[in-house]
């Protein structure tokens, strides 16, 4: 083991945060301060002097296309003969905010993640907290180490001993229909809408907006806007309990 590693691990004054994290992931970070914010919710993040917080928020997003990126490689590689539209679907099924919320706390990453328990309930810490920290675990990862050791860690520290792939084939999760019957049974008026992307103007990214009843449930983004639609009806029925 290298000396770096063995003082990390035992003389460093962040060594017990070091361990949990190794227990963790399976390795000795690099660069803690990735980490550390990685697990940083933005109720408790603090404004730099540049005007953004030191929050998780961009880690996630960059997580979240890493994510996709490598579970869409492995989708295109198991299923050989299945088209766009299923292995589509399949990648919503495995990063789902659900299935990610899981996996997380299989992880123990509730136990890492700092954030305002006065602003977030115990309802919001199990609906998108633990998912949008997976995600941001993941981005910090990537920068700290490179794609390949991502991808590989996914893979065989996630995937393999937590995904059963070919059980999620069998389930159903459309969570724009599940979405519309239930505005439907309870008479409320639902849209889906297209709204000008935040993060300035790139043409090739969707971002729809769900509205029930006159309020903002959920918006979804991606480069395909049923993909942007479904991403958006999912994070109503989290926000809907549905």
């Amino acid at each position: 083991m290298p000396v770096s590693t063995l003082y990390k691990l035992y003389l460093s004054p962040d060594r017990k945060y070091i361990r949990s994290l190794k227990n963790l992931l399976g390795f000795v970070p690099g660069n803690l301060r990735l980490y550390r914010m990685a697990f940083r919710h933005r109720s408790v993040a603090v404004e730099l002097k540049n005007g953004t917080k030191n929050s998780n928020e961009r880690l996630e997003f960059l997580g979240d296309a890493i994510l996709g990126s490598v579970i869409a490689e492995l989708l295109f590689k198991m299923y050989p003969y299945k088209d766009e539209g299923f292995l589509t679907e399949m990648r919503s099924k495995i990063v789902s905010r659900a299935n990610l919320n899981q996996l997380a706390k299989r992880l123990g990453l509730d136990e890492l993640i700092e954030y305002d328990s006065r602003i977030l309930s115990h309802s919001n810490k199990q609906g998108s907290l633990l998912g949008d920290t997976f995600e941001a675990m993941i981005g910090a990862i990537y920068m700290d180490k490179d794609y390949n050791f991502t991808r590989d860690f996914l893979i065989t520290r996630i995937i393999k001993p937590h995904v059963d792939i070919h059980t999620l084939e069998l389930t159903e999760t459309n969570f724009k229909s599940k979405l519309i019957e239930w505005c439907q049974r309870h008479g409320k008026d639902i849209s889906f809408e297209i709204v000008p992307n935040t993060d300035g103007d790139n043409a090739k990214l969707f971002t729809v907006q769900v509205t029930v009843d006159g309020e903002n449930c959920g918006m979804g983004r991606d480069y395909n806007k049923k993909n942007a639609e479904k991403l958006a009806a999912e994070k109503s029925c989290e926000l809907l309990k549905i």
